[in-house]
């Protein structure tokens, strides 16, 4: 049996149909990316897969099976043994998707301590999960609010915490947004080394096609909520089928490309003033302030009207006053 079975999967929200009719397999201890421009429904297909738009008012039609469990018709309590036990998902901003007031660690123990129904080893789990991610010094870090790690430490805390109890399906939405290329290379290797470690199944949520090369087995690119193309990553993006695969292959940038010869323009050019324009604009300003410096001592015209006002505001009693505290 496979590890996740969707058949037909439809999703949709008011008028709008996010998914289309979508069919796919996953394998166990296989990776799969989902591929296509923002929009396309991928994170739809994620969301459904853990009955996350249940009670949300979303129609989801179809059948979804994950890990033996069918999502669709699976009660409350299944669905809260299937989410973080059996297949986990790491979100796609780390920052909204921790708790801002708890440490890091308390809330990794916390996935652990409702799981695994064991209070004393949920803190020693999540420094150790914590260390399995790659996070120096992890016994210290794991008091550590969201707030005090880097980018690329939180979406490591978040597979962490996806990790802690060792599910069989791990769904990865985006999980490299928002970072530089080198902490980028660094989230996918440890994904990679993840999987050969523990043999759980990827599914990969991206719209980067560089990233689905490097990670995945098998792509099932999406548009309009519809599978374009699906087989294996070699195949897909090495000699796609389809025009769409192609216009995201050549929508990704190569510095080994010759460069477009640049075509004339009708667009207006700002030049920079001339050297004439800049001296007049110099002597302007500067006679300017010759006339504020030859302006007489005394007061500022606008003074006594602004003592006048203040008096005004004060009361008919406050010039009186003054008077009789300078007497």
């Amino acid at each position: 049996m496979s590890l996740v079975e969707v058949t037909d999967l439809t999703v949709g929200f008011g008028s709008l149909r996010a998914v289309d009719g979508l069919s796919f397999r996953l394998e166990e201890g296989t990776a799969l990316a989902l591929v296509g421009e923002s929009g396309s429904g991928k994170s739809t297909v994620a969301g459904a897969l853990l009955g996350l738009h249940r009670d949300t008012g979303a129609r989801v039609g179809g059948s979804v099976r994950v890990a033996g469990t069918d999502v669709q018709q699976a009660s409350d309590e299944e669905l809260r043994r299937l989410r973080g036990a059996r297949a986990a998902m790491v979100f796609q901003d780390p920052l909204s998707s921790l708790d801002p007031y708890y440490a890091i660690g308390d809330q990794i123990a916390e996935v652990y301590r409702v799981h695994a129904r064991v209070a004393r080893a949920a803190r020693a789990r999540a420094v150790e999960v914590l260390e399995r991610v790659g996070i120096p010094d992890a016994q210290r870090r794991s008091r550590s609010r969201p707030h005090e790690f880097s980018g690329g430490m939180r979406q490591r805390a978040l597979i962490a915490m996806a990790l802690a109890c060792e599910p069989d399906l791990l769904i990865a939405d985006e999980p490299t947004t928002a970072l530089d290329v080198t902490v980028q290379a660094q989230i996918l290797d440890l994904l990679h080394t993840l999987r050969e470690e523990t043999g759980m199944g990827l599914l990969l949520v991206t719209h980067d096609v560089g990233v689905a090369a490097e990670s995945v087995d098998e792509v099932l690119v999406m548009r309009h909520g519809r599978a374009v193309e699906h087989g294996p990553v070699g195949t897909v993006l090495g000699a796609p089928a389809q025009a769409y695969t192609r216009e995201l292959l050549d929508a990704v940038p190569r510095v080994d490309a010759p460069r477009a010869a640049s075509e004339p323009s009708d667009e207006v050019v700002l030049r920079p003033p001339s050297a004439a324009r800049v001296r007049a604009r110099q002597a302007g300003v500067r006679g300017r302030g010759r006339r504020v410096a030859d302006r007489p001592p005394g007061r500022d015209p606008g003074r006594r009207g602004g003592e006048r006002q203040r008096q005004d505001d004060a009361g008919p009693h406050a010039g009186g006053a003054a008077r009789a505290d300078r007497r």
